[in-house]
């Protein structure tokens, strides 16, 4: 993110009035994809793109991949909490897997929900959460995902047909083979010879504002390493590579069963650490991994940094 785009969103915030001088905030991270939770339980946020591109800055503001704000649920949605999550460039995402389990562990540690199933509301639909806990002390998270699906329209993808599964991919001249599937956001699976080596600076933003997708993609470049193991890496929309992606593993997973080249659960290795994803036979995909707090306190909005 440019200087002169943090300052712009920096102005911004001081001009609102209103955002508190200072805003409470908790960091949280999953398998090392990091965000910054605020709650807005009182009055949502009229407009939380420049704070989430402020606060996300790893050097003038806190550091994160994103901003997750956490409200209460809409009328009607059968959850008590609602989950909106912003990229670090200040779009607003549909749906984020770790962001998810975090705030599972979040809601029930800090007793604002007291049962280890609950339902939570976001933009890609309402997630089903269980929590293993020891004492008042979460330890895993379970999220259903809900049932993926594969109509380009979903995704959005311009393409034709009734899906869109090992089909060819042009970027950048060069030809690759992937696989489009929706866990409530758009994600395109793409299998490669070497993880390593993988330039994924230049190669994510090739798929990430690919014409096929309207609405960009988050891309998961694959290596499949037996029938119930995969490896991976993510290029997030909005935020680039990122140490783990909840609906991304549950996408790869997906993928790899429809070519079968894993049976329909298996251990998705990334960077930040490992997730087992289930594709059970009611056609919900199941996530389940660790959540942790970092730290938390509050963030100087008109006392802050001046870029």
């Amino acid at each position: 993110m440019g200087v002169s785009t943090i300052s712009a969103a920096l102005e911004t915030l001081r001009k609102d009035a209103g955002l508190p001088d200072r805003l409470a905030f908790t960091k949280m991270q999953g398998l090392g994809n990091d965000y910054i939770y605020v709650e807005e339980l009182e009055k949502p946020f009229a407009d939380p793109g420049p704070l989430s591109i402020a606060i996300s800055d790893r050097h003038f503001g806190i550091g994160s991949d994103g901003l997750v704000l956490i409200g209460k649920g809409s009328e009607g949605s059968g959850a008590d909490f609602r989950m909106r999550i912003f990229n670090s460039d200040g779009s607003e995402a549909e749906m984020c897997g770790n962001a998810t389990r975090c705030i599972g562990k979040y809601l029930y540690e800090k007793g604002l929900e007291q049962d280890p199933e609950f339902n939570l509301e976001t933009m890609g639909g309402v997630r089903k959460i269980r929590v293993y806990a020891e004492g008042a002390c979460v330890s895993r998270v379970r999220v259903d995902m809900g049932r993926p699906r594969l109509a380009p329209a979903d995704l959005p993808m311009r393409v034709d047909g009734e899906n869109f599964i090992d089909r060819e991919i042009m970027a950048q001249g060069r030809m690759y083979r992937g696989t489009a599937v929706s866990m409530g956001n758009p994600h395109l699976v793409v299998p490669v010879p070497g993880l390593d080596s993988l330039d994924l600076s230049r190669i994510g933003p090739l798929f990430e504002h690919h014409a096929l997708f309207p609405r960009r993609v988050n891309t998961e470049f694959i290596q499949v390493a037996g029938r119930d193991r995969i490896r991976m890496r993510v290029w997030e929309r909005g935020s680039g590579e990122t140490l783990a992606c909840g609906t991304g593993a549950c996408a790869a997973l997906v993928a790899c069963a429809l070519n079968k080249w894993t049976g329909r659960k298996a251990i998705v290795e990334l960077p930040g650490g490992e997730l087992e994803i289930e594709w059970a036979e009611d056609d919900a995909v199941y996530m389940t991994g660790e959540a942790a707090f970092v730290c938390s306190g509050e963030y100087f909005i008109r006392q802050g940094p001046r870029v």
